[in-house]
């Protein structure tokens, strides 16, 4: 499910860059969870799965996680790549995995194995490395909303974790893809109005709301049940790097030798994880269906 999920994301990052190129952000991003809540409903209906919520808090904490893990990363990520580079946002939206293992262990109790630890370490040196030619460039808006998508995606995933929503995995995406969608509806309503799109970016669009959503979102929420958070956020640093290749490949941009230097630092980072054994705290036992 973790090399399903970095693809998924990775591919997804140029079809966004072109769909931005002629749907303002809001829209965009109001396109992607309505379509992405449509393809997860119809597979919820035609596999006879329960979307049902249990109780006022387990609402709550949809909310809560919606905000974070669908609103707050998918808008920062769009503005920032307005802003800069397709290939800069989907490295310096992966230091997730450093703000989730530090929020981690306060809250989840989650302490990091010697694998793990290098992994981070190594993930850490590589994100280092990548973001170091954009510290005092035009490019700092776009960093700066990269690195806010990092942080909501991080607190977001550390938040679903410590709640422990009993319920199917379908129903916390969708739910979560909802709330999404409400936040990009509100603003699409005061800050942006119609806009003319051609097929091109209509393509782009309807990839990133139904790979880059619907199917990456579903595997993601399931993986998150599974795994410890610092486990998960690692497992997926491999994202970036397929970003990058793809936008070479679909948008002609071109990697520095910092790029490369880094991306390998992070494939060492997300082998080391994948590789290590499943070691878990007893607060952070996955929760069975």
């Amino acid at each position: 499910m973790l090399v399903a999920v970095s693809l998924a994301w990775g591919l997804s990052w140029p079809a966004m860059k072109i769909a931005l190129g002629e749907i303002p952000p809001f829209s965009m991003r109001m396109g992607t969870s309505g379509l992405a809540t449509a393809a997860l409903l119809t597979l919820a209906l035609v596999q006879r799965r329960s979307i049902r919520m249990r109780g006022a808090m387990a609402w709550a904490h949809l909310v809560v996680a919606g905000c974070l893990n669908i609103a707050g990363f998918t808008l920062f990520t769009a503005f920032a790549q307005v802003a800069t580079a397709t290939s800069r946002v989907a490295i310096l939206a992966y230091t997730m995995p450093i703000w989730a293992a530090l929020l981690a262990y306060p809250v989840l109790g989650e302490r990091l194995s010697v694998a793990r630890g290098v992994s981070l370490l190594l993930g850490t040196v590589g994100l280092a490395v990548l973001i170091y030619p954009l510290m005092g460039s035009s490019d700092l808006i776009g960093l700066v909303f990269a690195l806010a998508a990092a942080v909501s995606w991080a607190t977001g995933t550390v938040y679903l974790k410590w709640a422990r929503i009993e319920t199917d995995p379908i129903a916390v995406a969708i739910w979560q893809l909802v709330v999404g969608f409400l936040v990009t509806v509100a603003g699409v309503l005061i800050v942006e109005g119609l806009w003319p799109v051609h097929p091109r970016a209509l393509w782009g669009l309807a990839f990133s709301s139904l790979i880059g959503c619907a199917f990456a979102y579903l595997l993601w929420f399931e993986i998150v049940r599974r795994l410890p958070a610092t486990a998960a956020s690692l497992g997926v640093l491999s994202v970036p790097v397929v970003g990058i290749v793809a936008s070479v490949l679909i948008l002609g941009e071109r990697p520095t030798v910092a790029d490369m230097v880094g991306s390998a630092f992070i494939l060492a980072a997300a082998a080391g994880v994948l590789l290590a054994p499943a070691a878990r705290s007893t607060q952070t036992a996955p929760i069975e269906q």
